[in-house]
């Protein structure tokens, strides 16, 4: 998403005071950039943040992070995932494996790790494996495409659009609990929410 904005003057996080400590310590979490990784090794961390970036077509670090971190949380949670297709590896070993085939595509196009290559070339091996149409290697064994490449975007999504800066961007006005919204009719705002600019 390119850094564009409806609401340029409008910052969620002047809400804060009106949720409670254990929303507000969750929300102002996602605002940190350093974090130590339980799961991901460093080759499979840059890897990520070259394909997540180029995936949500944002390049901010600080939104990045909290996609990495993200993922970096489900697999060392590995809490299940409620539901998973047939011939599919369980998440930990469907990203792992994944990583290291999307990494082994970089050395294949150009003598260098994925996360090195021009935006070009990326979103060229990115596509290919959307669609599962990559050259299959001996590092695709067992590793659906098309899966892969799923499941980074369902991650990628969902933390992307729960970080605070990109709320504010959206105009969402953040966590309704306690407060709650009132004025629920097509049209009607409640005075803390975003005003869109035309």
């Amino acid at each position: 998403m390119k850094n564009h904005s409806y609401y340029p003057t409008y910052n969620v996080m002047d809400e804060q005071k009106e949720w409670d400590s254990h929303t507000r310590s969750i929300v102002t979490s996602r605002l940190v950039r350093e974090h130590s990784y339980h799961f991901l090794t460093p080759v499979e961390t840059e890897t990520l943040r070259a394909w997540c970036a180029l995936l949500m077509d944002d390049h901010r670090g600080d939104i990045i992070q909290t996609i990495l971190t993200h993922i970096d949380q489900t697999l060392a949670e590995n809490k299940g995932e409620g539901q998973r297709k047939v011939n599919v590896p369980p998440i930990q070993n469907l990203l792992r494996q994944g990583l290291k085939a999307i990494d082994e595509a970089g050395w294949i196009a150009d003598s260098r790790p994925f996360f090195q290559l021009d935006e070009a070339a990326q979103k060229q091996i990115m596509l290919q494996i959307s669609d599962a149409s990559y050259p299959p290697t001996e590092a695709w064994d067992d590793i659906p495409q098309k899966a892969l490449f799923h499941k980074l975007l369902l991650l990628s999504v969902e933390a992307y659009y729960s970080h605070p800066l990109v709320w504010s961007e959206i105009g969402f006005g953040g966590p309704a609990y306690p407060r709650g919204y009132v004025r629920s009719e097509p049209g009607q705002l409640d005075p803390w929410e975003a005003v869109r600019k035309p």
